[in-house]
């Protein structure tokens, strides 16, 4: 297998247009490429500056796991502490987990920061929204989102050989109307999402969000919600 290191953005186009295979840390392929047999040609995006940002607004798509610190929002650097082991974070990227995985950890906490995805297709790079990202597997370059006001994150124990923990995100940004909540929950292998205006009640703006897809999530599920969305706006 011949690897790729494009240091530009044209020089990725180029290799996607030969047909290279894109790459994070290779840790959700590597077993079927032991199984199946190696692409002839592969793409990793480990030296392409745009897709290495890191910031309060920004996350790469070749970043990996272990480098998401408190220079992102809370709830996303506690969604990526919650992947897997150390060693997989120490290899795992932002665009593996979003693209390449059924869990997408991820990606409840990118719904609560309403962030936009930045791809990269042999035609050129454009911006999307995370429906697409998720639903098309296009190369992930970066996220943007504009800084929530707060946020918060809840990952429940999940059992062993079970189905995926109940993840629970959610953010308040600033909205002309004096905010606007956002959550976003991972119910088994569902993921929703949903807004709400920010009322001058809590009690209201639950109300709101329970008049949402976010509302019909079982009982046990919505009380986790409840009780987030509810500390997060008494902040």
């Amino acid at each position: 297998m011949l690897l790729r290191l494009p240091t530009t953005v044209s020089e990725a186009q180029e290799c996607l247009a030969e047909g290279a295979v894109p790459i994070g840390g290779a840790t959700l392929m590597w077993a079927t490429w032991q199984r199946d047999g190696f692409p002839e040609l592969a793409m990793s995006l480990r030296e392409l500056p745009e897709a290495n940002v890191l910031g309060r607004e920004t996350v790469g798509g070749a970043v990996v796991l272990h480098r998401i610190d408190d220079r992102v929002p809370d709830v996303l650097r506690l969604a990526a502490t919650t992947v897997g082991t150390g060693a997989v974070r120490r290899t795992a990227t932002v665009g593996g987990n979003l693209v390449g995985s059924t869990l997408r950890c991820l990606l409840p906490a990118a719904l609560a920061l309403d962030a936009r995805a930045t791809v990269l297709e042999s035609e050129g790079v454009r911006e999307t929204d995370l429906a697409e990202l998720v639903a098309k597997s296009p190369v992930l370059l970066n996220l943007r989102w504009c800084e929530p006001l707060a946020c918060a994150y809840r990952k429940l124990p999940g059992e062993a050989g079970g189905p995926p923990p109940l993840v629970v995100a959610s953010a308040v940004h600033a909205d002309e109307g004096g905010g606007r909540l956002r959550v976003a929950v991972r119910d088994g292998y569902e993921v929703l999402s949903a807004g709400a205006a920010c009322a001058a009640d809590a009690e209201e703006t639950l109300d709101a969000l329970r008049s949402t897809a976010v509302g019909d999530l079982p009982t046990a599920a919505w009380d986790v919600v409840r009780s987030q969305v509810a500390a997060l706006l008494a902040c």
